[in-house]
């Protein structure tokens, strides 16, 4: 495994970046962050999320260029245990200094062995890419790059291509959960609208609304919020009546008629 700080010069395409930042805090945003990425190296899934020491990890975004989307099922695997034992990103290292882009680039053959017998190796991953940077709670939020069996490995001009984008990609994605998940605690802009668009609407419900806005599958809302996948749709079924809807793309409708955007 691989981690460095990079240099901050690289192959930036102006129209590219423009393409993120205009995409900043929308549904297809991860989308998009995963699309601009393969024109530098051959990654087919992203998974975003923040990891610390004794505590389970929390997702933000997960999805594939893959069908089928197999990211939920990952992350399932991966908050069934491996998680405890994997220090791949850094977690509870002291050396790693906090504040600061890293990256690391790590391969299937480097992880732990139950990360790698029930994350990696049953979803044909076998490397990995990633931008992180640890707070000051010794927390990291990591954004991952994985490539699977069936495309070609990443080479070391690829690599170092993505680390010369790696810090504006960290920084626009850390940006992107705070304005969509809310940071410490506080209400995002989309919740805050939800409850004025339905005052009655409960916790989880706009929990479930929240994550269907940022582009998530119901399995995998059901995934981040450690819920079946029959509880999630109930929970949609009540708030979309709350909001007098049907379907997730009135979802999105009803949040622009209340001053979304």
């Amino acid at each position: 495994m691989r981690t460095w700080i990079p240099d901050a010069q690289g192959p930036v395409g102006a129209a590219a970046l423009a393409e993120l930042v205009a995409q900043l805090a929308e549904p297809g945003f991860g989308a998009t962050v995963l699309h601009f990425v393969r024109r530098i190296v051959p990654a087919t899934s992203l998974s975003v999320y923040r990891t610390a020491v004794g505590a389970t990890p929390v997702r933000f975004l997960g999805l594939s260029s893959r069908d089928p989307d197999t990211t939920a099922d990952c992350w399932r695997a991966y908050v069934s245990g491996p998680h405890r034992h994997d220090r791949t990103l850094g977690q509870g290292d002291t050396d790693v200094p906090g504040g600061v882009a890293l990256v690391s680039h790590i391969t299937a053959a480097e992880v732990p062995a139950e990360h790698r017998s029930k994350v990696y190796d049953p979803h044909g991953m076998v490397e990995r890419v990633s931008v992180l940077r640890r707070d000051d709670d010794d927390s990291v939020f990591a954004v991952n790059f994985y490539r699977h069996r069936d495309t070609g490995p990443f080479t070391d001009r690829e690599i170092g291509d993505f680390g010369a984008v790696a810090p504006v990609l960290l920084a626009l994605m850390r940006k992107h959960v705070q304005l969509t998940r809310g940071a410490d605690g506080e209400a995002s802009p989309h919740r805050r609208r939800l409850q004025a668009l339905a005052p009655g609407m409960t916790a989880r419900e706009l929990d479930v609304c929240e994550r269907l806005l940022q582009g998530m599958t119901q399995e995998g809302t059901a995934v981040d919020l450690g819920l079946s996948l029959s509880t999630v749709k109930t929970y949609r079924n009540r708030a979309f009546g709350r909001l007098g809807i049907h379907f997730r793309s009135q979802l999105f409708a009803r949040l622009l008629e209340g001053g979304g955007h």
